[in-house]
């Protein structure tokens, strides 16, 4: 499924995938359907998850159903803040969860960007081909 993320199509890629009943999201940035980006860590992380909450809800998954994610930061500093938004949605059904440090991201204005995996028992959404969903 598709989050209309301009680089979607141009590298070839779909926002999240679901195969059986694993659903996995790609690596989202906090950026607003404008293409702007709100310079604090925190509101940052909060637009990554939203993104990924949408992708798993379209393929019928909710919050409980993230098993894994991925916090991807290019400042140490801000992980405590990160961290805290992290713990607003997953702080009950935490999730397997990793931060990492990196040396930059794609757009020098993004200072996290966050990926998910979960397993959603729900069946697939009418209309996909089985067991697959993608853009």
């Amino acid at each position: 499924m598709s989050s209309g993320s301009p680089f979607e199509p141009l590298v070839g890629f779909s926002r999240a995938v679901r195969v059986g009943d694993r659903v996995l999201v790609s690596g989202t940035a906090p950026v607003w359907p404008d293409g702007s980006c709100d310079p604090d860590p925190a509101n940052q992380a909060r637009r990554c998850l939203a993104i990924i909450l949408a992708a798993l809800a379209e393929l019928n998954g909710h919050p409980a159903d993230v098993v894994r994610t991925r916090t991807y930061l290019v400042d140490r500093n801000d992980w405590e803040s990160i961290g805290r938004v992290h713990g607003e949605i997953f702080g009950e059904i935490r999730p397997a969860s990793t931060m990492v440090v990196v040396a930059a991201l794609l757009d020098p204005r993004w200072k996290v960007e966050i990926e998910a995996e979960a397993m959603v028992s729900v069946a697939a959404p009418p209309g996909e081909t089985p067991g697959r969903s993608a853009s």
